[in-house]
């Protein structure tokens, strides 16, 4: 049986009278990719930021390779070491090296030799293509840079599942791909991945499902060529027109 790294039962969500996530269940099996697409304020945001409990929930279940999430504590932390987040904005120490940054949770966290720590961050930064900038300070970096940096920072904890929050929005265009290919490289990796996303191109190239959200519900999910062909409701074909004629 395949085992389900992220599970989310009946979680629901409400901003004040305004109800975010409604009864979202969703599963996210070992090495599958799961892209999230939908219209702004549908709360794909808010479901990926739930999923390690960035976001409370009102009420419903949220599990990591079977371990139930708790609201606070240690046990939060123990779990949540184990899933990797990339946001919009890099969110790296903009006083420390690139090196640093990659090294600083596995050493603090994990207890890792800084030796072997910076041994497996070279690799990381080699790995996403920009281990020539490892000694230098966030700002000295291209924001793709940034954002790859911030990818290899996640990496170092060995997560079981990546959660990743429109990475490219803050991007300008020609260091999207850059960062896209980062990712995709991931994805054939067998990384297990949620990803929030505006790349359309992209999700149909890495997605194995593709899960359409709007008004805080999913409203459809299926294989992307499924969903891109031949959306199965209106909702799903009136977003997936407006954006073809942007």
């Amino acid at each position: 049986m395949e085992e389900n790294i992220i599970e989310l039962k009946n979680v629901e969500k409400y901003f004040g009278t305004l109800h975010v996530l409604n009864n979202i269940n969703l599963s996210v099996k070992r090495g599958e990719v799961v892209v999230i697409i939908g219209p702004s304020g549908s709360g794909k945001s808010t479901l990926c930021r739930t999923v390690n409990r960035l976001e409370t929930i009102d009420s419903g279940e949220i599990f990591i390779d079977g371990e139930l999430m708790p609201e606070e504590g240690q046990e939060l932390a123990r779990i949540r070491s184990e899933v990797g987040m990339v946001f919009q904005s890099f969110n790296l120490f903009a006083h420390m090296t690139i090196l640093d940054n990659v090294t600083l949770a596995p050493r603090t966290v994990r207890k890792i030799p800084k030796a072997q720590a910076e041994k497996e961050a070279m690799e990381l930064l080699k790995r996403v293509g920009i281990e020539s900038q490892a000694g230098k300070v966030p700002a000295q970096l291209s924001g793709g840079q940034q954002q790859r940096a911030a990818i290899a920072r996640a990496l170092a904890m060995h997560p079981k599942a990546m959660l990743f929050d429109e990475p490219t929005s803050a991007l300008d265009p020609e260091m999207i791909n850059e960062v896209l290919d980062a990712m995709a490289e991931l994805a054939r990796d067998g990384m297990t991945m949620m990803i929030v996303t505006h790349e359309m191109n992209f999700a149909r190239r890495v997605a194995d499902r593709v899960i359409f959200m709007d008004q805080g519900q999913i409203i459809e999910e299926s294989t992307p060529d499924k969903f891109f062909d031949a959306p199965g409701t209106k909702r799903a074909r009136d977003f997936l027109s407006s954006i073809r004629t942007q």
